[in-house]
């Protein structure tokens, strides 16, 4: 008997988790129209939807308070079925507080690993480069050391744990098109380079700033999406001020919205927001 040879039907991505990030404004005129008992009804679940733990939460999910005009507040949600994240946009907007809601914007994207990261392999013909003799103790253990840190980063980038770190932003970005500078008529070796520079300057803020880019090409209008987690806000200027000298950012980036927020759960938005109160 021969095997079927029509691909696999899914909506879970053959690697990695989709992802989503909302942003939503509060009707304040229709929230002062809600009779109390509508009201107390929308917060209670208003709370039970944004539940991290609750029982139709997606697998990762993440919730803040947004400053400036943009937003009220915003969540960040990871599951391998788009629907099940989906399902808490329609949720609040279906409760008694959805007449109160608006959605202000939206960016929808799955989690990737950069081509640009060397595989072993890759690695181990960079050790050589640099005078290292393949075979020698000291290239397989370095080697060896790379495999264990290539699997964390793997993980961490396809399946990632989210940062507890108060303070949130995100933007999505484009990389030219431009006749002149075209970032997809570059060769790779040369997009490997400016993204390794890049990432050196990434680097130089570690202990302060961690980040995490999904990939919304095809998906999205904007064609990759930048969160952002740091120890303290100003980190997030210093870094993002910092990389825009790179060459890969300052020749080719294009850059949308930016929104900065601050980790807060269900009942500390509402009572920021002064919701319910």
């Amino acid at each position: 008997m021969s095997s079927d040879p029509r691909p696999e039907i899914s909506l879970q991505p053959t690697e990695g988790w989709h992802c989503s990030h909302y942003f939503y404004r509060f009707d304040r005129a229709r929230l002062r129209s809600l009779g109390p008992s509508e009201l107390s009804d929308g917060c209670s679940e208003f709370l039970a939807v944004l539940a991290p733990e609750g029982p139709l939460a997606p697998t990762r999910l993440q919730t803040f308070v947004i400053a400036g005009h943009k937003a009220d507040f915003g969540l960040l949600a990871m599951d391998p079925d788009p629907l099940v994240i989906d399902s808490v946009h329609q949720r609040l907007m279906a409760g008694p507080l959805g007449s109160a809601l608006v959605a202000a914007w939206s960016y929808v994207s799955i989690t990737e690993v950069s081509e640009y990261i060397p595989s072993v392999e890759q690695y181990g013909e960079r050790l050589a480069k640099e005078g290292l003799t393949a075979g020698t103790d000291e290239h397989q253990g370095k080697l060896k050391q790379y495999e264990r840190r290539l699997e964390i980063m793997r993980r961490q980038r396809l399946t990632p744990d989210l940062p507890t770190w108060p303070a949130l932003c995100f933007y999505p970005m484009n990389k030219k098109r431009a006749a002149a500078e075209n970032w997809f008529r570059l060769d790779f070796h040369e997009r490997e380079r400016l993204m390794a520079e890049h990432g050196e300057s990434g680097m130089k803020f570690a202990g302060k700033v961690t980040q995490l880019v999904t990939v919304g090409i095809g998906l999205d209008d904007w064609e990759w999406g930048v969160t952002l987690w740091a120890r303290n806000p100003g980190f997030l200027s210093q870094i993002v001020y910092r990389m825009r000298f790179d060459e890969a950012s300052a020749r080719f980036g294009e850059f949308g919205p930016f929104y900065i927020g601050y980790l807060a759960t269900a009942a500390e938005i509402l009572r920021h927001c002064r919701v319910g109160q």
